[in-house]
């Protein structure tokens, strides 16, 4: 059964850290472009961050550079994102996704992709 099952949601303060972890199952993410999503309540779903599974190339959003820090382990078939200095503009269901016809970039910007995983909450106290 192919799945992605993500994990490491939770309650933070403002400028705490989180990560989040992004597992494949069914199906190995060589070749794949990996991406991290998020959508906040009344608001559309975002692209967040970005990574090529085979060569690490990576992508981030303009309102998570310098913060967040995606990468992977190709032993785990994993994918994480480190997210330090949260913000409660950071609140939001995070998912991961991944697709073989985007690109890095395409991934993120057209939020477009074939598998989803189910999400997991980010709710960030001020």
């Amino acid at each position: 059964q192919v799945q992605l099952v993500e994990s490491g949601g939770g309650l933070v303060q403002a400028g705490g850290s989180l990560r989040l972890s992004c597992a494949a199952s069914g199906f190995t993410l060589d070749y794949y472009a990996i991406g991290w999503f998020r959508q906040a309540p009344g608001k559309e779903r975002e692209g967040v961050s970005c990574i090529s599974f085979s060569d690490g190339d990576t992508y981030y959003a303009d309102s998570v550079k310098d913060r967040f820090t995606i990468s992977r382990d190709n032993a785990k078939n994993t994918v994480y994102l480190q997210m330090n200095s949260l913000t409660p503009e950071d609140t939001a269901v995070y998912y991961c996704a991944a697709d073989r016809t985007w690109t890095v970039q395409g991934l993120c910007v057209m939020n477009e992709a074939h598998h989803w995983g189910q999400g997991t909450q980010v709710t960030v106290s001020s």
